[in-house]
């Protein structure tokens, strides 16, 4: 099975780690009531700790400071279910990009399947903040790569 991967690009710093999971305690950090507390994003930075540089994702990504997580749970336009997992997962990307978007007034996001980051994309489109009504307006086709306006 391959893996889907979403990135977003910013001109300012980017949160990176856990965002999501609901352990039982943080005295108990891996133990969880539900899979769905389970359920979570975690978006790694785009450094290379052995050479102390950043790289980039993909050469469509046009900002220093970027991000992926694994996207087993986003789905792909068209390919939604509605499942509490997805909408976990969305809920989680919606208030991550809304609180980038408000740090630099613009980001990109982009999503394709591991392997593909290079490869041409199927679309490109810009966005303004407020015409994302819902979690569910930032689904993306695979390679589609939108820039999201303040």
């Amino acid at each position: 099975m391959m893996t889907q991967y979403i990135f977003i690009a910013s001109p300012v710093k980017l949160p990176q780690g856990d965002f999501g999971s609901n352990p039982i305690s943080n005295e108990q950090p891996n133990i969880f009531n539900t899979e769905l507390d389970f359920t979570h994003l975690y978006f790694e930075n785009n450094f290379d700790s052995e050479l102390k540089k950043k790289f980039s994702f993909s050469n469509h990504l046009t900002y220093e400071f970027q991000v992926t997580a694994y996207a087993n749970e986003i789905p792909l336009k068209g390919k939604e279910t509605g499942s509490a997992y997805e909408k976990k997962c969305l809920d989680i990307l919606y208030k991550y990009v809304e609180k980038a978007i408000f740090e630099s007034g613009y980001i990109e996001m982009f999503t394709c399947w591991n392997g593909e980051e290079n490869n041409r994309l199927s679309n490109h489109r810009k966005v303004q903040w407020e015409n994302i009504k819902s979690p569910y307006d930032l689904v993306l086709n695979d390679l589609e790569i939108v820039e999201i306006i303040l």
